[in-house]
């Protein structure tokens, strides 16, 4: 019995029931845009961290039962997208998920979410973050933010980094990657615009929005659930980035208009028929 006839995406991710992100928000873009999306869930949690309390289960110990499972059926994936992750253990399984699920072509987007402003997350050391670099080696599509990008770089983070170093930094950090990689770096602010910047082939294009609002939660996992199923559908990395960036634009706007609480993300729901 065949179960590889559908296109497919793995997301490796946390499931989180109220907040909008990670798989709860990858799930249903991915599935609109016609591939069947495949979760892989690496914790629990009733909410998202932003909120004062949460409930949390620790998914590590069985994700391994889980992916056997799979191996069983067969499965391979047209694409595998990678999230957010809590341990060094965890960035270990993902790579030997990759390894052993993927196929020739199948295109691997890794999203190496260690910081934000600057600053690693809490539970980032610098074990962690060579995880990660061992991790973003294997990507077809790499789309860190600029934090994320002088860590990959091992360059010290600025703010107000001019368009020549980023470039001079996606060369460098190109050097570690796959010859093919298309590097994506995301959320650059330049006075009232966002900017995201693409690296591939030795050339660079900025793809320019103007500000929807303020920061809200989930909205890097709406990009990257757009650029994985475009990636996996053909479609080039410049057209996906426009895509991606002016859905996230119009989901804060209609976000902001219905007074929903940043913490609980962006309503893709009513939007999701435009995309």
């Amino acid at each position: 019995m065949n179960h590889n006839v559908f296109h497919k995406i793995a997301v490796i991710n946390d499931m989180t029931g109220f907040g909008r992100c990670a798989i709860a928000v990858e799930m249903p873009i991915i599935s609109h845009l016609g591939i069947q999306c495949c979760p892989v869930p690496t914790a629990i949690f009733s909410n998202h961290t932003g909120y004062p309390s949460f409930f949390f289960q620790d998914y590590t110990d069985a994700m391994e039962a889980y992916t056997a499972e799979w191996k069983k059926l067969g499965l391979t994936f047209e694409g595998i997208l990678t999230g957010f992750y809590g341990s060094a253990r965890q960035i270990d399984m993902v790579k030997r998920f990759i390894a052993e699920f993927s196929k020739k072509d199948t295109v691997v987007i890794v999203d190496p979410i260690m910081g934000d402003d600057g600053k690693t997350y809490a539970t980032y050391d610098r074990a962690m973050c060579d995880k990660m670099k061992e991790l973003a080696q294997l990507a077809d599509v790499l789309t860190p933010n600029l934090t994320e990008l002088c860590i990959l770089a091992e360059e010290v983070y600025r703010e107000d980094y001019e368009y020549d170093a980023i470039e001079a930094m996606c060369r460098k950090l190109s050097g570690k990657l796959k010859s093919h990689c298309r590097i994506v770096v995301t959320g650059i602010r330049r006075g009232s615009f966002l900017v995201n910047y693409i690296y591939h082939d030795g050339k660079a294009e900025k793809i320019r929005k103007k500000c929807a609002g303020d920061t809200r939660c989930g909205t890097g996992d709406v990009f990257s659930s757009i650029i994985a199923a475009d990636a996996v559908r053909g479609i080039t990395i410049e057209e996906s980035v426009k895509r991606a960036a002016d859905f996230v634009s119009r989901c804060i706007q209609e976000s902001d208009r219905y007074g929903i609480p940043k913490t609980d993300g962006v309503c893709f729901e009513k939007l999701l028929s435009t995309l």
